[in-house]
C-alpha cells in the first residue's frame, strides 16, 4: 500500500468538486470568513523565549528576531442539526527570520460531515487529548507545538451519545493516516494514528472519561537501510503492533514493525454551581507490555493537571496547575550484561526513525522534551527527554482586555542515552519560563484585534532570554451564500 502526497491532492480535488455540487444543491446560508494578520518578535537571547515559540504550531521561529504574515479564508461547520455539512480552510503563511524566508500553506484542508461521521483531508490545527485547551503546557503525546501535518482523518471527532443511553454514555474516535516530511532523516515516513474515547455522565454533575491513543511511524527511506516495508500486510502489522516480515530490519522482525507510542488518559469533570473543576492524567508507553494506566511499568511518568473554570467572574475565568514527569522511563537500562530490564524507554526517540516523534524538526508532543536543534553536539534525536515540570496558568477578562499568564518551572535531566554512553551524568539544568499575553478586539474599528506578549527564560537550559511579540489581526465575513 503506497500512499503519497499526490494521492492526497487528488482526493482534495474530488472533495472540492463534491462540495461545489453540494453547494449548488443545498443552499444553507453559509459564510466564508477571512483573516489577515501580522506578527513581530524580538528577544535578547540566542533564541526566542520558550513560551513565545512553544505551542505556536511552529509559527514563531526559535531565532531571536522574526516576523510573519498570514492570510486565510475558511468556512466552518454550521448548525449541528444538519445531516450533511462541509468546511475548508486555506491559510497562507510568510515567515522571515535572520536565516531564511518561507512561504507555505500553514493550514490547507477540506472537511465533510455526514450525520456524526467526519472526513478531513489536509493539514490543520488540532487539539488532541483531554488537557485544558488554553492554559495547559500541552498534551503529553500531542501538543500545539509542531506545524500541522498533512493527514486523512475519518471517524467521529466529537463526543456522540450512544443510542438509547439518553446522553449518559458518549464516544468518539478516529482513524488517521499522515505523511511526515521528506526532508527528515527518514524520508517520506508515514504516520498511523487511531484513538478512542468514552465518557460517562452526560447531564450529571460528575463525568468520567477514558481515552486511548496509538501512534506508529512506519515506511520511509532510511539511510543505510533503504525503503521500509509499506504493503497492506505491513499496514496490518502497524495497526495491531505486530512484528515485521523478512523485508523488515532484523530488530523489527523480532519486535514490532515501526516505532509505536501508546498514551492512555483519564479525566474527571465536576460541575458545582458556576464552577467546573477538571482533573486529568495522561501517560505514555513506548515499550510493551501495555497495562491499564493505573498499572503501567513506568507509572511515575505522566502529565497530571487540575483546572478550575467559572462563568461569573470574568477577571479570573480559569486557573490551572500541571505536573509533568518523564524521568522514570522504566529505569535506565533496556538490557545490561545479558539481562533484559525493559527500561531506557527514551521517549520520542527511535534507533531506526532517528528524527523521533517530530514533524519538520518540531516535537509533536510536550514541548518540554527539547527538540534536536538545541543539541550542542549535533545529535539528531532529543538529548533532553527526562524532565520534571510544575506549570501554572491563569486567564481572564478585564474591561475587554483578555489576558493569559503562564509560568513553568522545569528540571532537565538530559536522557538515559546520555548517561549510558557517558560515565559522568550530565548536570541537571533548571529553567523558569514565564509569559503574559494581553489582547483586545476592537469591533468598532474594522474588527481588528491587537495583541502584546512579553516572555522570558531564566536558567541554564536555554540561557537567560527576554522578549516580546506584537500582533495585529483582522477578521470578518468575506461573503455569504
Amino acid at each position: 500500500m503506497t500512499l503519497n502526497i499526490n494521492f492526497m491532492k487528488k482526493l482534495l480535488s474530488v472533495l472540492a468538486l463534491y462540495f461545489y455540487i453540494s453547494i449548488q444543491l443545498y443552499s444553507q446560508n453559509d459564510t466564508i470568513k477571512y483573516e489577515i494578520g501580522v506578527m513581530g518578535i524580538g528577544s535578547s537571547g540566542v533564541s526566542s523565549p520558550f513560551w513565545l515559540r512553544a505551542n505556536s504550531y511552529g509559527v514563531v521561529s526559535e531565532t531571536p528576531f522574526n516576523a510573519n504574515f498570514q492570510a486565510a479564508i475558511n468556512k466552518d461547520f454550521g448548525a449541528s442539526s444538519r445531516l450533511f455539512d462541509y468546511g475548508f480552510k486555506a491559510n497562507l503563511l510568510i515567515k522571515k527570520d535572520a536565516n531564511k524566508s518561507e512561504l507555505y500553506f500553514h493550514e490547507l484542508y477540506a472537511k465533510a460531515r455526514f450525520s456524526v461521521f467526519d472526513l478531513i483531508v489536509g493539514s490543520r490545527k488540532e487539539t488532541l487529548g483531554n488537557q485544558d485547551s488554553t492554559l495547559s503546557s500541552g498534551g503529553l503525546l500531542f501538543s500545539h507545538n509542531a506545524i500541522p501535518m498533512p493527514k486523512i482523518t475519518i471517524g467521529i471527532e466529537h463526543y456522540t451519545a450512544i443510542p438509547y443511553s439518553d446522553g449518559y454514555l458518549q464516544v468518539k474516535g478516529a482513524l488517521v493516516h499522515g505523511w511526515f516530511s521528506k526532508n527528515a532523516y527518514e524520508q517520506g515516513a508515514y504516520l498511523h494514528h487511531k484513538y478512542a474515547y468514552v465518557r460517562i455522565g452526560g447531564r450529571l454533575p460528575v463525568n468520567i472519561e477514558y481515552g486511548l491513543n496509538h501512534v506508529g511511524i512506519w515506511g520511509g527511506n532510511i539511510p543505510g537501510l533503504g525503503q521500509q516495508p509499506v504493503s497492506l500486510s505491513d499496514y496490518k502489522s502497524i495497526f495491531f503492533g505486530k512484528s515485521g516480515g523478512t523485508d523488515a530490519p532484523t530488530g523489527e522482525q523480532i519486535n514490532a514493525l515501526g516505532n509505536h507510542i501508546i498514551s492512555q488518559s483519564l479525566k474527571l469533570d465536576l460541575k458545582i454551581s458556576d464552577y467546573k473543576i477538571s482533573g486529568y492524567w495522561q501517560n505514555i508507553s513506548e515499550d510493551g507490555p501495555i497495562y491499564f494506566i493505573c498499572n503501567t511499568l513506568n507509572i511515575p511518568d505522566g502529565l497530571w493537571g487540575v483546572s478550575i473554570r467559572n462563568s461569573k467572574l470574568p477577571f479570573i475565568k480559569g486557573f490551572l496547575y500541571e505536573y509533568l514527569n518523564t524521568t522514570d522511563q522504566t529505569g535506565p537500562y533496556h538490557d545490561k550484561d545479558g539481562i533484559v530490564y525493559g527500561g531506557g524507554d527514551s521517549y520520542f526517540t527511535n534507533y531506526i526513525y532517528r528524527s523521533g516523534w517530530t514533524y519538520k524538526s518540531q516535537i509533536i508532543g510536550t514541548a518540554f522534551i527539547s527538540k534536536a536543534t538545541f543539541n550542542s553536539d549535533g545529535a539528531l534525536t532529543s538529548l533532553n527527554n527526562r524532565v520534571q515540570v510544575h506549570h501554572f496558568g491563569i486567564e481572564g477578562d478585564v474591561k475587554s482586555y483578555q489576558y493569559r499568564l503562564l509560568t513553568s518551572f522545569s528540571k532537565n535531566y538530559s536522557s538515559y542515552d546520555g548517561i549510558y554512553y557517558h560515565p559522568i551524568p550530565p548536570e541537571m539544568l533548571r529553567n523558569t519560563s514565564i509569559m503574559l499575553e494581553v489582547k483586545r478586539k476592537f469591533s468598532k474599528i474594522q474588527n481588528i484585534e491587537c495583541g502584546l506578549v512579553v516572555s522570558g527564560d531564566h536558567g541554564k537550559l536555554f540561557g537567560n532570554s527576554y522578549g516580546g511579540l506584537i500582533s495585529i489581526r483582522k477578521t470578518g465575513d468575506l461573503f455569504k451564500y
